[in-house]
């Protein structure tokens, strides 16, 4: 089942915006403006099955696949730096600050290398 990132999300009270502390002109963060999210969903949406658990965001998948290509990194790095940088953690559509691996909540650590490639 697809999972979506929401356009306009409630925010919490007591968790960190990412937008709140992130320099907006950083060069992910234009990136990320200039990055049709939307017309990827539809692209890869009919991938998807309708039932189940809900998937990964695409837009988180594919983020962390241009990071990877970006800056030339293997796939356990890319994991590691992505919960070290609030930049990348934008660009892959999270709105808050994560203190844990976004793919822990849906998959083992060991199924991380197999989602990427």
């Amino acid at each position: 089942m697809l999972k979506k990132i929401p356009p306009q999300p409630q925010l919490e009270i007591f968790k960190t915006v990412l937008t709140s502390f992130i320099n907006p002109e950083h060069e992910l963060c234009l990136l990320a403006k200039k990055i049709d999210w939307e017309s990827l969903e539809k692209e890869f949406a009919p991938l998807y099955g309708t039932v189940g658990r809900p998937s990964i965001p695409i837009r988180t998948i594919v983020g962390l696949l241009l990071l990877k290509q970006m800056f030339n990194l293997g796939d356990e790095t890319v994991v590691e730096k992505y919960l070290e940088n609030p930049y990348w953690q934008h660009f892959c559509g999270e709105v808050y600050f994560q203190h844990r691996l976004p793919l822990i909540r849906v998959i083992s650590s060991t199924s991380v290398t197999a989602l990427v490639k």
